[in-house]
């Protein structure tokens, strides 16, 4: 069971994948479900496209059953299916 910590506080952890060791980013939004006040799924945007010009094509979307451990500092998650260049979806 994970602690009761504020969605405020969540966005300035840094999300990494512990199976590759890949940091994923911080989080910028999430997927309640409304009647039991709990979160689905947390989302992170992907990575950046070359040059930065037309924004970003894809996010990551981590199930809330994805995550390992919430420290102080990052949130640890274990998504398969992903690779440095290509984001799971």
């Amino acid at each position: 069971m994970f602690p009761v910590v504020r969605a405020s506080d969540l966005r300035l952890r840094d999300v990494v994948n512990i199976l590759d060791g890949a940091r994923l980013g911080v989080i910028s939004d999430f997927d309640m479900d409304l009647e039991s006040g709990r979160v689905r799924t947390l989302i992170i945007p992907g990575p950046k496209p070359i040059f930065g010009l037309f924004g970003r094509e894809t996010e990551y979307v981590v199930p809330w059953e994805a995550i390992r451990k919430v420290g102080a500092d990052v949130i640890l998650v274990e998504l398969t299916g992903y690779t440095d260049q290509e984001p799971a979806r």
